[in-house]
């Protein structure tokens, strides 16, 4: 698990400049602050830092040369069935020197080119120069585990694993505008775009080659819809689940350093602790947050679990000066504003993890899989939803958050728009009324991603949401847990999401994800005999945090709620309808309907005053 960085000259006389490339590199030194290697060649040049997991000696350095010179790799990631392919490389010639990933990646590649993509099980973010044909590849994992961006600018091609490498090698910081706009109206930026001009993300599942004279082509490897469609019928749908995520888990912990749970107490992250135990892993160490406020907090779930498998538990609260403080680190790892609202969380559980493990395995996944998130639920009938958006009008149900999102949403009319604004905490009206503003952003990338899941899943809302998610909001849960347990340098796997569970739970009929009460029911049935019924039951509460009180309550932030109250933020003329104080004060005075409201804003002026005005 690494940090990768590169320079391409498209003007092959030019050479790379040494210091950059090393400047690049060392600002992701966060990402591997055990080893670090450089590879020029005239134009090109790759940067990697090290964290060292598979093959602690020095073997596996890089950038990775192949035996006869021809390739040369800066990789991220792990391969978790390399050693499936030692009898294959063996019996075709290549000597296997290391016990690292690495080095089967770059065999394969020498065997077999990209075709062998399809049979790695793993997470990854690589780069490969071919000297020989003067042509750089850069590829990326299924689900976009690990992250990958780059620029093209002044005739130079920059890729790396975070996007302040890009800034540090003097890409400049300008915000796009339609990359604002879809921050505001649905809390991230999906598909290859980012929140900023001239930087992009390299899709998961894709292949970007760049050819000697300029020549650029993108493929796609991995396609899920295909995947889904080509999925053999599954007989026994609850056993096939079990033995699959049993042998994700044994997978997922190879490793020659030691492995530790994000263990949160809910339903996801217990059933992965529950595997370890049915394997019978021993001294496992579980991580965990809590929170005084009780509707948040699951902590006491955690403790059971953890006890009841004979498991380490380590718990912390986050709060006052330490929340201000991780925030502030947050926002720096995250290179954009935070918005899922629990990254300094995450951040300050893997500071707290590092002396005792270097791999963290979490529950992520699991609730785009299987539809865990509450607001699928709104999409079961939709014609309710009108009658819904009528009631509401009357005022009955605005003084409950839960509610009054509801019938917020409920006032979306199409349906392409209820799949496409599902994970938005603020809907097109409220944007309109609360900050004035009118247009909807473009998302093009959404609309592609909507038209593929509404021809796999017909009349399905449900189903659809679910496949919108695992290509829009799911990405973004893993580029958050990827920064902030990288930030602590601390590798994250995600159980869930090896792709025989993927493709396989996207075939299944709706009955296995949608029947009970709660939902994720395959999940439930596979695990009935592993978990207690505190677990099975208990009301999923998710990482969220009572943000309304810290920044209106706690010192720590009160000379910031005020800078706030005067950001230049609010002289852009996006945001130069927003009556900030009047939020501001109605959220003083206890109105926590204002924090969807807020939140948002106060992270882009974070953002704005502790990271942009670094570059």
């Amino acid at each position: 698990m690494c940090g990768i960085n590169g320079i391409l000259h498209l003007q092959s006389q030019k050479k790379v400049d040494e210091r950059l490339l090393i400047k690049m590199r060392d600002s992701l030194e966060h990402r591997g602050p055990d080893d670090k290697g450089l590879f020029i060649d005239n134009n090109i040049g790759f940067g990697h830092r090290r964290l060292s997991i598979l093959d602690v000696s020095s073997a596996g350095h890089q950038p990775y040369l192949s035996n006869d010179g021809r390739y040369v790799m800066t990789y991220n990631g792990e391969i978790y069935n390399y050693k499936e392919f030692y009898p294959e490389l063996k019996s075709n010639g290549f000597d296997i020197e290391t016990t690292s990933d690495t080095e089967v990646l770059m065999k394969l590649f020498e065997l077999h080119g990209l075709k062998m993509l399809h049979r790695l099980n793993g997470m990854f973010a690589f780069a490969i120069w071919d000297k020989l044909e003067k042509k750089l590849l850069v590829a990326r994992d299924r689900m976009g585990v690990k992250p990958l961006y780059y620029s093209f600018y002044n005739e130079t091609f920059y890729f790396a694993s975070e996007q302040k490498a890009l800034f540090t090698a003097g890409v400049p910081l300008k915000m796009a505008q339609e990359g604002l706009e879809e921050y505001i109206f649905n809390r991230f930026v999906a598909g290859e775009n980012t929140l900023y001009q001239n930087v992009k993300k390299v899709l998961p599942g894709h292949i970007m080659t760049l050819h000697e004279g300029g020549k650029v082509t993108t493929e796609k490897w991995w396609d899920l819809k295909k995947e889904i469609q080509n999925q053999p019928k599954i007989k026994n749908p609850v056993e096939w689940f079990r033995e699959t995520f049993d042998d994700s888990i044994k997978m997922r912990m190879v490793s020659d350093v030691p492995v530790g749970v994000l263990l949160s107490g809910g339903l996801d992250s217990s059933s992965v602790l529950a595997s370890l135990h049915h394997q019978n892993y021993k001294d496992i160490q579980t991580f965990n947050i809590g929170f005084k406020e009780k509707e948040h907090n699951e902590s006491h779930l955690a403790k059971m679990m953890a006890e009841k498998f004979d498991y380490g538990f380590h718990t912390m609260q986050l709060e006052d000066q330490n929340l201000y403080d991780q925030l502030l680190s947050a926002t720096y790892f995250q290179d954009e504003p935070i918005m899922h609202l629990s990254e300094p969380h995450l951040l300050a559980l893997s500071k707290m993890a590092k002396p005792s493990v270097k791999v963290l395995l979490s529950g992520e996944g699991a609730d785009e899989l299987m539809g865990g998130y509450v607001r699928y639920k709104a999409l079961k009938y939709p014609s309710l939803l009108n009658s819904i958006a009528t009631i509401g009008a009357l005022d009955l149900f605005n003084k409950q958050p839960r509610y009054d999102k509801l019938t917020r949403y409920a006032q979306i009319s199409k349906k392409s728009e209820l799949v496409i604004f599902n994970g938005s905490n603020i809907y097109p009206k409220d944007i309109a009324e609360v900050y004035g503003i009118n247009a909807i952003p473009k998302n093009e990338y959404r609309k592609q991603i909507y038209k593929e899941a509404k021809s796999l899943y017909p009349d399905n809302l449900r189903r659809q949401a679910l496949y919108f998610d695992q290509h829009t909001y799911l990405c973004s849960l893993l580029d958050r847990n990827d920064r902030c347990t990288m930030g602590a340098s601390i590798e994250c796997r995600e159980p869930f999401l090896d792709p025989r569970l993927v493709v396989g739970l996207g075939s299944l009929d709706d009955k296995w994800l949608f029947a009970g009460k709660k939902w994720k029911f395959i999940l439930k049935k596979a695990m009935q005999e592993r978990l207690p019924n505190e677990i099975l039951k208990f009301k999923k509460v998710g990482l969220s945090a009572p943000w309304g009180d810290y920044i209106t309550k706690s010192n720590a932030f009160k000379e910031e709620l005020e800078s706030f109250s005067k950001s230049e933020l609010f002289q852009m003329p996006y945001f130069e309808h927003i009556n900030i104080q009047k939020l501001i004060l109605n959220l003083q005075k206890g109105d926590n309907l204002m924090t969807p409201y807020i939140m948002p804003l106060f992270m882009m002026h974070i953002w704005m005053k502790s990271y942009a005005a670094k570059f």
